[in-house]
């Protein structure tokens, strides 16, 4: 998620609000090659090498690949899958393999530093692996967690890209970076349903969000911001937090959204 550009649609307001964030060091080895050639990462790499590797691709495209397996991880633990590195690579990794551990290690840190989960070998053979949560949960809770995970995820993800596009995102933005992440709106997700109607409907009546209609649009576009409830569980300084993870960035990199987040903690 990158520095966006002014609102096209009128801003929300100041809201005031506060969230329990997470905060876990990051942890995750390559390992040895898949037995899938085709698919495995490079020849064990020195950290050196690896530096040198991302020098030469694009940073945007580095942090999409990142956006991309966060998404990939949470899919997999809301559906309880083992998650196979063979299937990372081939899935969401391809032809960005030269880099990645460096991938693996900044989803790893999102995983954790965002949503309290981490990344744990359990078949060191045949590299699959589980996501465990590192938060104590109260006795009864698990299956409400498990069963929210990937919507919170993705609700965290469209709160912060509205939040950097100046508090307030058309619609036809929101969906087309959805897309870009592989959440396709017009299309039955594995583990959201009806995309559309979860953002519009079900966030909507849980209050995480408003959309208004624009006016004089033809046909009708709407502009989506924040809800009430978002603006008493989370905050613009949380948020612009969780971009900078993304982005491997200071939140003062983004000096509009960071003055607004100071003023607004």
């Amino acid at each position: 998620m990158r520095s966006e550009e002014a609102a096209p649609c009128e801003g929300s307001g100041s809201r005031e609000m506060s969230q329990r964030k997470r905060s876990k060091g990051a942890a995750f080895s390559q390992g040895d090659e898949d037995d899938d050639d085709d698919f495995s990462p490079s020849q064990t790499q020195t950290h050196s090498q690896v530096q040198r590797n991302l020098e030469r691709r694009s940073r945007d495209e580095v942090n999409r690949k990142v956006s991309e397996l966060v998404q990939f991880l949470l899919v997999k633990d809301q559906k309880k899958i083992p998650i196979k590195r063979v299937d990372i690579l081939k899935k969401v990794i391809r032809e960005y393999k030269d880099v990645y551990s460096e991938i693996v290690n900044q989803a790893g840190r999102i995983l954790q530093q965002v949503f309290g989960l981490q990344l744990v070998e359990i078949d060191t053979k045949h590299h699959i692996y589980i996501l465990t949560s590192n938060l104590p949960r109260v006795e009864g809770e698990n299956l409400k967690r498990d069963n929210q995970t990937a919507k919170l995820g993705l609700l965290t993800i469209i709160l912060s890209f509205i939040f950097m596009k100046g508090n307030s995102a058309k619609d036809s933005a929101v969906w087309e970076f959805l897309r870009r992440l592989r959440v396709h709106p017009g299309e039955k997700h594995e583990v959201f349903g009806d995309v559309k109607k979860l953002v519009t409907e079900e966030f909507v009546r849980q209050k995480y969000l408003e959309i208004t209609p624009i006016p004089l649009t033809d046909p009708p576009e709407f502009c989506f911001q924040w809800g009430p409830r978002a603006a008493k569980e989370t905050s613009k300084k949380d948020m612009l937090n969780f971009v900078a993870k993304i982005q491997q960035k200071e939140p003062s990199f983004w000096t509009s959204q960071y003055n607004e987040a100071e003023a607004n903690p």
